[in-house]
């Protein structure tokens, strides 16, 4: 062991009373202690800010933290005093003697950890501050909102660079727990570090299972949720929702079934927002019902259940939301209702949006490949490691609604009786009955070359073809490329690339 890995085994146990790292924590630690640049992509719950801290005490020096949210600070901040470890921020609620205190707490230590906020690093004030001052990292927090591409842009965020222009000489940390790599290149063009080192880890979370369950109409919803809530009569849920009228339509219906059920979303008062917070942290509210306003720093343990009432605006969205179950280790379950009328929903959002068209361009194609990976029947684990690029793959999970539909920790469908009732069949019942016996051979033919074609690229096969798209083509057997391009989800760019291998797989 070189000196420098058995120095941090050692803060680690001594200064952090952690026994070991986590799964790419050393890696991405290492790095920054060779003064590299480093865009670590762990997922929620993985440990990122261990990242930054640790690195802090080893180099004994002022780390400087850019971090999106108030309440997140003061948690790392109380979290951080409760080891030892000298740490505060500056953020706006602050008088002016608490933050005089801060500054002269940094001068009296040599080890110092300050989380701020974007904004106050574009001050001149903070810009003349760092220029002379020995600082050991930069480290930027839920750096997707660098890029333009990511789920949760902000434009303070964007000017970050500013910290690499000024002070080329120290080290940049860029942490995010949800990137695609067109994002990555973003974030590593606007912060100036494009040579940094990736590190990509995490993504599969083993003791979560993945289920999407198409609904005809939103009773056939309300039904999937009742169920769910049902079959977790302990720990916590969150049911995230795609607008706040139906956020507090869901809760309603729900507080007049479940006890403890709240909730979230940035239409409340900051009051009521923070006392939700408290409450569902002290465990008051078991059930919150919530838009994607709730979550950015929400760590409790015990989620046992994420359900997406509604389908998100993309699989990054997707992703983080269903991160927050099962911190713990412990089984847990992530379900997503979804219906057309939520596209619809989402495709509104898009049209509505005042951004340039490259990037409305950029979330029609986020929202394509999330209904794709919806309707998909590949291996939901396996789809979203191969989508994020992770250092690991698997082909099987056997946790997840294609893999293992009968796990006992699926989510049951709803009473015989509703289904009965509106004359309902599940999206795979559906799919057979559509196909004769002929057609259904091609189609599984079509999956199979789909299924090298995404290997051979390294993408997710939902990028590939859409299930929808490979069975309208088994279905219509055309005879030409003409033929093809009429077919939905096959346009030019497809058309040219794999246009000629489906009419080779499709001939009898």
């Amino acid at each position: 062991m070189s000196l420098a890995a058995e120095a941090i085994n050692q803060i680690l146990i001594k200064d952090f009373k952690l026994s070991s790292f986590r799964l790419g924590q050393k890696d991405i630690i290492e790095s920054i202690l060779q003064k590299k640049d480093v865009i670590a992509v762990l997922p929620t719950g993985g440990g990122k800010s261990l990242c930054f801290q640790l690195p802090a005490v080893y180099f004994q020096s002022l780390v400087i933290v850019i971090s999106p949210l108030i309440a997140l600070m003061k948690d790392q901040v109380r979290s951080l005093s409760q080891i030892g470890i000298a740490s505060g921020s500056l953020h706006s609620g602050q008088s002016d003697d608490e933050k005089r205190e801060v500054f002269s707490k940094i001068n009296n230590s040599k080890t110092f950890i300050l989380y701020i906020s974007p904004e106050r690093a574009q001050k001149e004030g903070f810009k003349n501050w760092i220029l002379n001052r020995p600082i050991g990292l930069f480290a930027i927090d839920e750096a997707h909102c660098v890029s333009q591409w990511g789920h949760d842009f902000r434009e303070e965020y964007s000017q970050l660079k500013i910290l690499k222009e000024l002070r080329p000489d120290v080290p940049m940390l860029a942490l995010t727990a949800s990137a695609t790599p067109m994002v990555l290149n973003d974030v590593a063009r606007n912060l100036n570090i494009v040579k940094a080192e990736r590190k990509i880890h995490g993504f599969y979370r083993p003791n979560l299972y993945y289920q999407v369950e198409f609904c005809s109409d939103d009773d056939e919803k309300l039904e999937f949720l009742l169920q769910a809530v049902k079959q977790f009569p302990s720990g916590r849920i969150i049911i995230y929702c795609g607008t706040r009228k139906i956020t507090e339509e869901v809760a309603e219906h729900l507080q007049n079934i479940f006890h403890q059920v709240g909730f979230y979303h940035a239409g409340l008062s900051s009051e009521v927002r923070t006392k939700t917070q408290t409450q569902y942290a002290k465990a008051e509210i078991r059930i919150l019902v919530a838009t994607n306003a709730f979550g950015m720093g929400i760590d409790q343990p015990d989620v046992r259940l994420v359900v997406h009432y509604q389908m998100p605006a993309n699989i990054d969205s997707l992703y983080q939301e269903m991160g927050r179950a099962g911190r713990d280790g412990n089984d847990s379950t992530c379900i997503m209702l979804y219906s057309k009328k939520d596209k619809g929903l989402q495709s509104y959002f898009i049209t509505s949006s005042d951004a340039p068209k490259n990037i409305k361009d950029s979330r029609w194609r986020t929202l394509e490949a999330l209904t794709n990976y919806s309707e998909g029947s590949e291996c939901r684990h396996s789809e979203i490691l191969t989508y994020y690029k992770d250092s690991k793959r698997i082909k099987h999970c056997d946790h997840c609604d294609n893999c293992l539909p009968n796990s006992s920790r699926a989510i049951r469908k709803p009473a015989v009786k509703t289904i009965l009732k509106k004359n309902i069949k599940n999206k795979k019942q559906v799919a057979s009955l559509e196909m004769t016996d002929k057609q259904e051979i091609v189609f599984q033919k079509l999956k199979i070359w789909r299924k090298i074609k995404a290997d051979e690229l390294d993408v997710p096969a939902f990028i590939i073809f859409s299930d929808k798209t490979l069975k309208s083509i088994a279905i219509k057997n055309p005879k030409s490329l003409d033929e093809l391009k009429l077919i939905t989800g096959i346009g030019e760019q497809k058309l040219d690339k794999f246009g000629w291998d489906l009419l080779a797989e499709i001939k009898y």
